[in-house]
């Protein structure tokens, strides 16, 4: 393909003017920012923080989101910011301290919410999002109206925080996952999303409408998109587990040691 061809063919990236995301996005930061000074928690919490804010910001309000809108590939790109590590970012910049004003409050809604705040809702709700979301039919309508879009960001944002949630665990819940839970809980929800993208990368054919209408930007018919776009899930899944095992190993490591060394102080009483 000749470079002018492919300068033809390349897609529109423009920055995305959302006023009620940049208020939300600015707001929450505030919030945040205000909350961790008083509380004077780790940087690292306020790095992670920033960071997860800064990749809602590249997924809802940079090229990304433009491109989202051509490309498959880059649809993939802003599903993977939204239901995993923006928000997995986000949630490591909170402690029980720096949540101590809404923690119970946090307790009462659990009360409330009764089954739904189980961990296997949680579990059942990101796969389901997943895989529903995926449906040809549904998938090319929500590209086709942009406020079944919005409330497609909507459902990814709320599965992905309420899943992460029962993993990191900010406000210990009286439903938390205990023993090997965790890892039960995270490694099937990961081997049900991974498989959706082998599915999509070794699918003989394209299956989604709005694509195939679309020119072949940088060089890749809807099909070719549509393999790329289902490795780059299928990957970020498995490295996620492979990360969130590694966080959960050193995690138990820490809570055995916490408990031992309580015991050791109450047997010295």
């Amino acid at each position: 393909m000749s470079p002018a061809l492919f300068l033809a063919a390349s897609p529109s990236a423009p920055w995305t003017f959302e006023p009620v995301v940049i208020v939300m996005l600015v707001a929450g930061t505030y919030i945040y920012v205000r909350r961790w000074w008083t509380v004077r928690a780790s940087i690292w919490r306020l790095l992670s923080f920033l960071a997860g804010m800064l990749c809602f910001v590249a997924a809802l309000l940079s090229p990304i989101d433009a491109l989202a809108e051509q490309l498959f590939t880059m649809h993939m790109v802003q599903h993977v910011l939204l239901l995993d590590i923006g928000t997995v970012l986000v949630l490591l910049g909170f402690t029980r301290v720096i949540l101590r004003p809404i923690t119970k409050r946090t307790m009462r809604l659990e009360e409330a919410a009764g089954p739904i705040a189980h961990p296997v809702f949680a579990l059942v709700l990101y796969v389901t999002v997943m895989w529903v979301w995926h449906i040809p039919a549904l998938y090319d309508a929500a590209l086709a109206h942009p406020l079944l879009h919005r409330f497609e960001h909507i459902t990814f944002i709320t599965a992905g925080f309420l899943y992460w949630w029962h993993i990191l665990n900010p406000i210990p819940s009286r439903k938390r996952l205990q023993g090997m839970g965790p890892v039960v809980y995270m490694a099937s929800t990961k081997v049900f999303v991974g498989l959706l993208g082998v599915a999509l990368a070794f699918a003989p054919s394209a299956l989604y409408a709005f694509y195939e209408k679309q020119p072949q930007y940088w060089g890749m018919d809807a099909h070719t998109d549509q393999n790329v776009a289902g490795l780059i899930m299928a990957t970020e899944q498995s490295i996620i587990m492979g990360i969130a095992l590694v966080f959960l190993f050193v995690k138990a490591l820490e809570d055995s040691e916490r408990e031992a060394q309580r015991e050791e102080r109450y047997g010295a009483v």
